[in-house]
């Protein structure tokens, strides 16, 4: 089985190449240029260096979000463009999950906690563990106030990981408000990667958790800071009406 992975999701672009449980390839980049500028370049020289080619690849994964929207709309984009020319299934993975992954096989009494900085004072994020080689929900990916994660964290009493993008934004608050044990992922595992989306891509194929591309749309799970603020001017309009 050959996945081609891609994440836009969030700061990070990175793209993937997992063939049978092994990763053939990996271009990622943390870098500031926009996904429109980097992701396709990245694929194309993944391409090359490898010498794939893309009919023979089982499915594309793509990062399906939540994160920012315009590169969640550039990853979706390409996966579906490359899923429809080439005939190929989209598998959808939900990036905090796959954030998650990163820290295969922590101990099952230490709680895993992605955070991406969703602004608002809010952050994409989700709480899992490991049992049995197997990633286990706690609570489903969502966003919400970085404070009352903290107080959630708190009144479980766990000993907790976090990584992501959130993990700056936020480490003076942790480090002043968190009352339990905790550790921030070192640089090789606290950001997005392709290589985790393209392993959870495995055993989601295996369990037939696929879709057409045509099909694929992301989760952005709220709604746009456009989308917001035409909200809020159309209520303020209806209020200066009535």
């Amino acid at each position: 089985m050959k996945i081609l992975a891609l994440d836009s999701s969030g700061l990070v672009a990175s793209v993937a190449v997992v063939e049978d449980d092994i990763l053939v390839a990996e271009y990622t980049m943390n870098y500031k240029k926009t996904h429109s500028q980097t992701l396709l370049p990245m694929l194309d020289e993944v391409k090359k260096a490898i010498s794939l080619d893309l009919n023979s690849i089982d499915a594309i994964a793509v990062a399906a979000g939540p994160g920012s929207f315009t590169g969640l709309r550039i990853g979706s984009a390409t996966a579906k463009g490359l899923g429809l020319a080439l005939n190929k299934p989209l598998i959808g993975i939900p990036t905090v999950d796959a954030l998650a992954y990163n820290l295969y096989d922590t101990a099952p009494d230490a709680l895993i906690c992605p955070i991406m900085d969703a602004r608002r004072k809010q952050v994409y994020t989700g709480l899992y563990y490991f049992e049995n080689h197997t990633l286990k929900i706690l609570r489903s990916q969502d966003a919400i106030p970085m404070t009352d994660l903290i107080e959630e964290l708190n009144r479980r009493g766990k000993s907790v990981i976090f990584l992501g993008d959130g993990v700056p934004v936020y480490r003076e608050l942790i480090e002043e408000t968190c009352r339990v044990p905790y550790s921030f992922a070192p640089a090789h595992v606290n950001k997005q990667r392709a290589a985790a989306v393209a392993a959870l891509a495995e055993i989601y194929y295996k369990e037939g958790k696929m879709e057409d591309a045509a099909e694929h749309q992301p989760d952005y799970l709220r709604v746009s800071q456009a989308e917001r603020e035409r909200a809020e001017r159309l209520a303020k309009e209806k209020n200066a009406d009535n």
